[in-house]
């Protein structure tokens, strides 16, 4: 299942805009061509919002090219759309401790355009055509995507190919993408309240792992870069056999094989190994404490506690007594803290899930004079409840249709099967999770959500922010 992220652990492009410029093989600009013809009658005419019907098992084919790329295929026809997506192996752990904001930065950077797209023509062909697109970033992967009428599936895949073999990475691109950056970073972080979370947790949370910052990375390590190491980095991480083509809705799978293979098949294959860092994070044995100042006038209390990696057995019991405490409002936090004891303004909690170790984050804000402590104790106190005694038969049969409801409405749209399909395949190499995942969190049980709260939400684990006005 595509996991619950928080907002701010991954990097979402704030477009408005696209970029980029020209020169290249003939057969693919034809398509380009068309487009740029057609695409204001198109435009008219055809709906962007994918809403494909998807129920019961989601069937699907999947193949390699000579060159790495592993392209999956799911057909869809109850609406003439297609969900062209491209994911790439390759998250903020990939940077370098100098290097940071690296993968973030080229979600948008790669919107600039190619040898054969001019600047600023990306997002005009795809909207001109009656798509919508759009990129996002986490801490172990980028996912590139466009929805467009089925009969555009060719020009989405030149798009793609043309961003994989001919991205355009000059220093004017460069340059306007790091002021975009920089606004994405004042509007979601520096000047929203409470937007330093994700950032403090992380950079407290961990010691060793380069998880130990966010995506958005430092804008000093941006400015710093150079033109070579940009290009570098497009080299080492845009390769095809780092790379999953998913491809969703309303094709023909024999001629959306031979479209991939014409547009992907002659993209060469990386020169060397990807970077995976294999740093493991030590153990935490005591509780790290900090205060942070920011321009808010609530405090709140935030706690961080390492939990396993996605996938693995125990994470799913995380997950289910992460919605016992705090999915929804009859969470047991929502109900006992914000209504009853009415301490919180908002009490939630998030399981961030990462392809190595994650953390279980929680956070709290306080009701106007509430003090932080008073706070900390409620929060405590609830999560004290799951240790020692088992929740409820319906507590549980409640949040586990909760979570196949939430599993179902992810793949109740061409988009969400496109990129669960590529998240499956890339984290776990089985594509057909889609299909049964959900047994897995079916199997948990009252006694597996009491033993991981112990095992894991316990003090020498955690990692807690107090969050106080500056004019304190």
């Amino acid at each position: 299942m595509k996991r619950t992220l928080w907002l701010l652990a991954v990097g979402t492009c704030l477009y408005a805009q696209a970029p980029a410029q020209s020169k290249k093989a003939p057969a693919k600009a034809s398509p380009m061509q068309a487009a740029v013809k057609s695409g204001a009658a198109n435009a008219a005419k055809v709906p962007v919002a994918p809403a494909a019907a998807t129920s019961g098992r989601i069937k699907f084919t999947e193949f390699d090219l000579p060159n790495g790329l592993h392209v999956i295929l799911h057909q869809d026809n109850s609406t003439p759309l297609v969900a062209v997506t491209m994911m790439y192996h390759v998250g903020s752990k990939n940077e370098q401790t100098t290097r940071t904001g690296f993968a973030h930065f080229f979600e948008h950077l790669l919107f600039e355009g190619s040898d054969n797209i001019k600047r600023g023509e990306y997002m005009k062909i795809v909207k001109g055509n009656g798509g919508q697109l759009n990129a996002n970033t986490s801490q172990d992967r980028t996912f590139y995507y466009e929805v467009m009428p089925s009969n555009k599936l060719e020009l989405g895949l030149y798009l793609e190919s043309e961003r994989l073999l001919h991205a355009r990475i000059d220093e004017k691109g460069v340059e306007t993408q790091r002021e975009v950056v920089k606004e994405e970073k004042r509007q979601r972080i520096d000047n929203q309240p409470y937007g330093s979370i994700f950032t403090e947790v992380l950079k407290h949370a961990y010691t060793k792992h380069p998880y130990q910052w966010a995506p958005i990375g430092s804008l000093e390590h941006l400015n710093a870069a150079t033109i070579d190491e940009f290009r570098q980095f497009y080299k080492d991480f845009y390769v095809p056999n780092n790379a999953i083509l998913s491809i969703a809705g309303d094709i023909d799978p024999a001629q959306a094989k031979a479209l991939a293979t014409k547009y992907f098949a002659e993209i060469p294959k990386g020169a060397k190994a990807i970077y995976r860092p294999s740093i493991k994070e030590p153990e935490q044995v005591k509780e790290v404490r900090d205060t942070i100042y920011d321009n808010i006038t609530l405090p709140a209390v935030v706690q961080a506690y390492h939990i396993p990696a996605q996938g693995t057995p125990d994470s799913y019991a995380v997950e289910v007594l992460q919605t016992i405490l705090a999915g929804g409002e009859s969470s047991r936090m929502n109900k006992e803290i914000v209504d009853k004891q009415q301490k919180a303004l908002q009490s939630a909690a998030f399981p961030v899930a990462n392809e190595d170790s994650g953390l279980f984050l929680t956070y709290s804000i306080a009701n106007q004079g509430v003090k932080p402590n008073d706070l900390e104790v409620a929060v405590n106190t609830e999560i004290d409840r799951v240790k020692k005694d088992l929740v409820t038969d319906a507590e549980l049969t409640k949040v586990k249709n909760q979570l196949e409801t939430n599993f179902v409405n992810q793949n109740a749209r061409i988009f969400g099967v496109a990129e669960n399909l590529a998240n499956y395949k890339m984290y776990y190499g089985d594509a057909n999770l889609i299909n049964t995942e959900i047994d897995r969190y079916n199997k948990v049980t009252k006694e597996d959500v009491r033993r991981v709260a112990n095992q894991y939400l316990k003090p020498e684990n955690r990692v807690v922010l107090y969050y106080l006005p500056k004019a304190k």
